[in-house]
């Protein structure tokens, strides 16, 4: 039998049991001496897998949906905050202490812009 059951089947491998297993159906005289592995036995395991296969599928369908509604959720939330953020520095002032409560810096926090030195000032002169 197979080494590693924990994995999935590769859809070639999968194709070819199935083509198997519609080929036995073909045969007339068919009777093995293992009763596992009648026919009825091997339909019901093919029914088996479609019905899983297809639970798979919806499954995957309802994440992904699920998936999209929680990523538009959390943009939507977090384009309010943004908003309410500055509605807090339009109506509190940019310096408040409300603006620092909602998590952003107050103005007067920002250093103020420095000139920067030339090169030619910082730049060692070769003697």
């Amino acid at each position: 039998m197979a080494k590693n059951e924990t994995r999935r089947l590769l859809p070639a491998a999968l194709q070819q049991d199935r083509d198997s297993a519609s080929a036995l159906r073909t045969l007339s005289g068919y009777a093995p001496a293992n009763s596992a592995f009648t026919l009825a036995k091997v339909q019901a395991a093919l029914n088996n897998m479609d019905a899983a296969q297809e639970a798979y599928t919806q499954a995957l369908v309802a994440f992904e949906a699920a998936k999209s509604d929680l990523i538009a959720s959390e943009w939507a939330f977090h384009n309010v905050v943004l908003g309410a953020k500055d509605q807090v520095v339009a109506q509190y002032g940019a310096d408040s202490n409300e603006v620092q409560a909602v998590g952003l810096k107050k103005k007067s926090e920002y250093k103020a812009p420095q000139r920067s030195a030339s090169k030619a000032a910082t730049t060692p002169t070769a003697a």
